[in-house]
C-alpha cells in the first residue's frame, strides 16, 4: 500500500481533517482509522477480509472513505432497505462535505420498490374495482406519480409501504413486460439501472445482491454492473439471505396474483374465452382450500407433514392440477396481448418451479411450508451453500470487505467464514470504544429458572420486575419467542406502571419513536428488536434477556442442517447451533450502549450461562462488563445516575 495513501487517510480521520471539518464535535478513534486502513490495504491488493468493529468504532465512514479514495467502482450491500436509505441518504452526503475528491454514487433497489405506471394505469382503469380505502389510496400515488422524480415507494410517506394496494402500482419479475411496455421509455426502474451502472459508488441490500446472484450463475446478474470492490455490511445476515435467494419458493400470494392479473386482462381484452375466467377463478379457489388445509395454526414445518396428510397432499394437488389449467387457458389466449402472453409465462414458470419442488428426492435440498394469516409458502432450500458462494467469489475477482459488529465467537471467525465458505480471507477485529466497564453493569441472579421449566416466564418476571423498577422502564425485554413475549405482556400489565409496548400492536417504527418520546417504557419485543435498532441516550438504559437465544431446534431447516452435518460426523452444537446463538445474543445486548455517554444494565435469565460448560462460550463473547448476582448493585447502579 502506498504510504501517501494511508498518511491521507490519517490526516482525514485526524482531528483537524475533512470529518472534524463537517461533524460538530467530532473525536478522532483509533479503531476506525485502523480499519479504515486495513480496508484500503485489502482494496489495494485485491483480497478478501472479514472486518469484526465493535459497536462505535464508525464501521460505515471506516469502509466508505477508502473505497472511495480507492477510485474503483464499489458495490456496497447493507442488510435491509432502511440501513441501505441511511447510507445514501445521510452517510454519503456527510463524507462528500468532507472529501476533496468528487465521486459518483447510486442507490438500486428490488423492482418492487418502484413505481411502474403501466400498472397504475392499468388499475386506475380496470372494470374490477376496488375498495373504498384502496381507491383512495391509488388516487394519492397516482397524484404522488406525477410529482416524483426517482418513482421510490419509500418517497410516499401517505401509503406504507406495506399496504397491499402498492402491489397494483409496482412490478415484479413475474409481472413486468420489459422492453414491449408501452411507458418503457419512462420507466424508473430502468432509469435507477442506467445510474446504478454509470456510479462509482453503488449502494445496494443483500435482497438484491442474492436476487441478482441467483438469476445468473456467471458473476452478477444483469442488474449489479462490474465491480472491483464488494462490502459487504451486516455481513452476518447475508448467509441466510443468500440461502433463501438460491431456493425455490412458491406462494399462495403468488398464485393469487397472478389468478388477478390474468383476470384483469380477461376483461381487458378476451371476454371471449369464458374458460379462461373460470380458470382463474378456480386457481384462488383451490388456493384458499389448501391454506384451510393447513389449519389455523401459523407455523413453518417439514415436508413430511405435507406427505402424511392426505387433506393437504390432497390439496396440493388440486393447486397444481388448477395451475395447470389456468397455464393452458392463457396459452391459447396468449397470442392476444402482452399482457395475456406476459400471465402466461408466469403460469408456466410457477408452474415448473412448483414441479421442482414437489419431484426433489436429491438429498441436497431442504423442503419445507410455512403458513401465514390468510397464506402460505412451499420452499426448497439448499442444505449448504458455502461451495456455491465461493465459486461466485471466485467468478468476480474483486475485493470483497465482510463488516459487522459480531462475526467472531469467542474472538474466532471460524463460524462465519465456514457458513460462507471463506477459505482464503484475512480477519481482524477491532474492539468498541465505549468503557464497558464503567458504563454497563451484567445481572445474572441466583435461583433462576430451567429454561424448560412450564412456569419459567413467570418466575423470569418476578426476578425482572425488582431491575425495571430500579431502571424506572426504560428498558428492553427481549423474548426469542412471540409466545413467551405474550405471555410475558400480560403478567407485566399488573405488575408494573410503566408504557407497555409490545412489539406487532403498531408497526416497528412507530413503537420505537413512541419508545424514546416516553422515557419510562418497557418494549417488548422478539428477533426484529434484537438487532438494526438503535436507541441512544437515557430513554434505553436496561436490556432483559429471557433466554439464550438458539434456534428451536424443530425449525424444518434447521432440523435438516443439523441432521445432514450429524451424518458427515460433525458436531453440529459446537458447529452451528451455539455459534448462531452466540451471534444472536451479541447483537441483542449491542442495543444497550449506543453512545460514550449511555449508562446500562443488561439482564440475562438463563442459568446455563453459568450451570453449562457451553456457558463460557457466551461469556467470553460479551464485552467486558463488571457482573453482579446481587439485586442491590443494580439498584445502587441506577441511583448513581441520580
Amino acid at each position: 500500500m502506498q504510504e501517501n495513501q494511508l498518511t491521507e487517510l490519517e490526516a482525514f480521520f485526524g482531528s483537524n481533517g475533512g470529518l472534524a471539518e463537517v461533524i460538530p464535535g467530532y473525536q478522532p478513534r483509533a479503531a476506525q482509522v485502523e480499519m479504515a486502513e486495513a480496508i484500503a490495504r485489502a482494496i489495494e491488493a485485491n483480497q478478501n477480509l472479514i472486518a469484526e468493529a465493535g459497536t462505535g468504532t464508525g464501521k460505515t465512514f471506516a469502509y466508505l472513505v477508502p473505497a472511495i479514495l480507492s477510485g474503483k467502482k464499489v458495490i456496497i450491500s447493507t442488510g435491509t432497505k432502511n440501513l441501505q436509505d441511511q447510507l445514501f441518504n445521510k452517510d454519503l452526503p456527510v463524507i462528500r462535505k468532507a472529501i476533496k475528491m468528487p465521486f459518483i454514487a447510486a442507490l438500486l433497489k428490488g423492482r418492487s420498490n418502484y413505481l411502474c405506471t403501466y400498472r397504475l394505469k392499468n388499475a386506475l382503469t380496470s372494470t374490477l374495482g376496488f375498495s373504498k380505502e384502496d381507491a383512495v389510496a391509488l388516487a394519492k400515488i397516482q397524484s404522488w406519480s406525477k410529482r416524483t422524480k426517482i418513482g421510490d415507494v419509500s418517497e410516499m410517506s401517505e401509503v406504507a409501504e406495506a399496504d397491499p394496494v402498492w402491489y397494483q402500482a409496482t412490478s415484479s419479475l413475474d409481472n413486468c413486460l420489459g422492453q414491449d411496455c408501452p411507458d418503457y421509455a419512462d420507466c424508473f426502474l430502468v432509469k435507477a439501472r442506467k445510474k446504478a451502472q454509470e456510479s462509482e459508488i453503488l449502494v445496494v441490500n443483500h435482497h438484491l445482491l442474492c436476487a441478482d446472484w441467483s438469476i445468473r450463475d456467471s458473476g452478477f446478474g444483469e442488474l449489479l454492473p462490474d465491480a472491483e470492490v464488494v462490502i459487504i455490511d451486516e455481513a452476518h445476515q447475508l448467509a441466510d439471505t443468500a440461502s433463501n435467494f438460491l431456493g425455490i419458493t412458491v406462494s399462495a400470494k403468488q398464485m393469487n396474483d397472478l389468478a388477478k392479473d390474468a383476470l384483469m386482462e380477461y376483461f381487458k381484452d378476451a371476454t371471449d374465452m369464458p374458460a379462461l375466467r373460470t380458470a382463474c377463478e378456480d386457481l384462488e379457489h383451490e388456493v384458499k382450500d389448501m391454506r384451510l388445509a393447513f389449519g389455523i395454526e401459523l407455523k413453518r414445518g417439514d415436508w413430511q407433514d405435507i406427505e402424511n396428510n392426505p387433506k393437504i397432499s390432497g390439496s396440493l394437488t388440486a393447486v397444481k392440477d388448477q395451475l395447470q389449467r389456468l397455464a393452458d387457458q392463457l396459452e391459447l389466449a396468449s397470442v392476444k396481448t402482452k399482457g395475456l402472453d406476459s400471465c402466461f409465462k408466469r403460469a408456466d414458470e410457477l408452474l415448473q418451479q412448483l414441479k421442482i419442488i414437489l419431484e426433489d428426492n436429491s438429498g441436497k435440498w431442504i423442503r419445507w411450508y410455512e403458513t401465514y394469516k390468510s397464506t402460505f409458502t412451499l420452499s426448497r432450500t439448499p442444505l449448504d451453500i458455502a461451495a456455491e458462494f465461493r465459486s461466485f467469489m471466485q467468478q468476480h475477482q474483486a475485493a470483497w470487505i465482510f463488516t459487522s459488529a459480531t462475526l467472531s465467537v469467542a474472538n474466532r471467525f471460524d463460524h462465519f467464514a465456514n457458513n460462507l465458505g471463506l477459505s482464503n480471507a484475512a480477519s481482524e477485529s477491532w474492539g468498541s470504544p465505549f468503557d464497558y466497564a464503567n458504563q454497563s453493569l451484567f445481572y445474572h441472579p441466583k435461583g433462576l429458572p430451567q429454561p424448560n421449566d412450564p412456569s419459567f416466564i413467570p418466575l423470569i418476571i418476578e426476578f425482572a420486575v425488582p431491575v425495571l423498577q430500579a431502571s424506572k422502564g426504560r428498558a428492553f425485554f427481549l423474548f426469542t419467542s412471540h409466545r413467551a413475549l405474550k405471555e410475558a405482556a400480560e403478567l407485566l400489565e399488573k405488575k408494573v406502571d410503566f408504557p407497555l409496548l409490545i412489539q406487532g400492536s403498531r408497526p416497528k417504527a412507530l413503537l420505537l419513536e413512541q419508545f424514546k418520546a416516553a422515557g419510562n417504557a418497557v418494549l417488548l419485543g422478539t428477533s426484529s428488536f434484537w438487532e438494526g435498532v438503535d436507541v441512544r441516550g437515557e430513554a434505553l438504559s436496561c436490556v432483559i434477556i429471557d433466554k439464550l437465544p438458539f434456534a428451536s431446534p424443530g425449525d424444518p431447516v434447521l432440523k435438516a442442517r443439523l441432521d445432514a452435518m450429524t451424518k458427515q460426523g460433525r458436531n453440529s452444537f459446537f458447529e452451528y447451533q451455539l455459534p448462531t446463538a452466540v451471534i444472536a445474543l451479541r447483537q441483542g445486548i449491542g442495543r444497550l450502549i449506543r453512545d460514550v455517554t449511555d449508562r446500562g444494565v443488561l439482564m440475562v435469565c438463563d442459568p446455563r450461562l453459568l450451570k453449562k460448560s457451553y456457558g463460557q462460550i457466551f461469556l467470553d463473547s460479551v464485552p467486558a462488563m463488571k457482573r453482579t448476582r446481587d439485586i442491590e448493585d443494580v439498584r445502587a447502579f441506577f441511583q448513581d445516575e441520580d
